[in-house]
């Protein structure tokens, strides 16, 4: 009887045994599948936590994007000519660790195209996480050049670099390179390179600068709350002496009360306002403008003599458009930035070479307590965003 109890005993603490091992295996396999499940989460949350990261560094980025745009847009917000340059360490929300780095580059053979690079990234000591970068190219478009509010014929000696805005019927026996808009009709068998748009509203797709001689003169204009002198010309002439702004004509404003001629040689680093008819007889006349002011406002017209020459660079308002002295056979206007005429238009005699340059042509004057500003070019579209890395 003792022998088959003590069997009995081993036979169950055998079981015991046995069944304590395949608890612990048990337990051990989920032990171990639960380190797997928390490892694979913990990875999980980790690429979850990257990709929010990189998400919101895109969004910086393309913010970045939109920062560059609005500015090139309003050159008037910025001390130099347009945003151009290397602009680092710009924060959306101050305070923040997330920066961005914007690069701008203007083409130098087409002022309205910008490249764009921008960097964003999140700053962890001094270790940059989460970067993303950005390249994408600008466009200024529509971008006015040559701007006629009547019906104009634009003749073989005109080439014009930019978009073009008629006020009734244009026909273009010249180049546009770029867009064409009218109020009317388009014809003539001159080069459009790009869309002809008619029967579009009068005033679009840019409107006149709508410029006031007696906003700069004939003695004082105002810059903000502060008024300055005007350097008063009383003609005939306009001295070939060089003239530029100083501390007390920051603008560099030449007023003429009446008519005036340009005898050449003239220098002009300003603004010249002539509250008639402007007269060119010789060469090597130059306007440049000051930023934010216009380079050239004419209430009358523009008659040029024979052979004569004008540069223009900067923004060009004429009443009364552009004609030839009687018997002149030729002479030429450059201009960088915009011409703007009312009505009329230009000789077909006069050889003109008109480039948008949408940076110095845009404007803030003061013809009131409050500012006005205006530009040639009325949007601008990225034509091409890709990711660097």
């Amino acid at each position: 009887m003792m022998m088959i109890s003590m069997k009995t005993n081993n036979n169950r603490i055998g079981r015991q045994g046995a069944a304590l091992l395949v608890v612990l295996i048990i337990i051990m396999a989920i032990t171990i599948s639960s380190l797997g499940f928390l490892t694979q989460s913990d990875v999980e949350l980790a690429c979850g936590e990257n990709m929010i990261l990189r998400t919101q560094m895109d969004y910086l980025g393309e913010s970045g994007l939109e920062h560059a745009r609005g500015l090139i847009l309003n050159p008037q917000d910025v001390a130099s000519e347009d945003w151009t340059g290397i602009h680092n360490g710009l924060q959306l929300v101050s305070g923040s660790s997330d920066y961005y780095d914007v690069t701008v580059v203007r083409d130098v053979s087409d002022r309205c195209n910008y490249i764009i690079d921008c960097n964003s990234y999140r700053l962890e000591g001094t270790e940059k996480v989460g970067r993303s970068s950005l390249k994408a190219e600008l466009r200024l478009d529509p971008c006015i050049a040559y701007w006629v509010g009547s019906t104009t014929e634009i003749s073989p000696q005109i080439t014009i670099n930019g978009d073009v805005y008629c006020g009734g019927t244009l026909t273009n026996y010249g180049d546009i390179n770029g867009d064409a808009f009218a109020v009317g009709t388009i014809g003539g068998t001159g080069t459009t390179t790009g869309r002809q748009n008619e029967s579009v509203t009068p005033a679009y797709p840019v409107a006149w600068p709508d410029l006031e001689a007696t906003n700069f003169g004939p003695t004082l204009y105002s810059i903000g709350s502060v008024t300055y002198p005007v350097c008063e010309i009383a003609g005939p002439n306009i001295p070939t002496t060089p003239f530029g702004p100083s501390e007390v004509n920051p603008a560099g404003i030449c007023y003429c009360i009446g008519d005036v001629n340009m005898p050449g040689n003239v220098n002009i680093n300003g603004m010249l306002v002539v509250n008639g008819t402007l007269k060119i007889s010789g060469i090597s006349n130059v306007i440049t403008a000051v930023k934010n002011f216009p380079a050239l406002l004419v209430n009358g017209q523009v008659v040029m003599k024979d052979g004569a020459s004008l540069v223009i660079q900067g923004l060009a308002q004429i009443g009364q458009g552009v004609s030839i002295d009687a018997g002149a056979t030729s002479a030429n206007i450059q201009v960088i930035g915009g011409l703007f005429i009312d009505v009329d238009g230009i000789s077909d005699l006069v050889s003109v070479n008109v480039t948008a340059a949408p940076a110095i042509a845009s404007i803030e004057t003061w013809p009131a307590a409050n500012s006005a500003r205006w530009g040639p070019a009325a949007g601008a579209f990225f034509k091409s965003i890709e990711r660097v890395k």
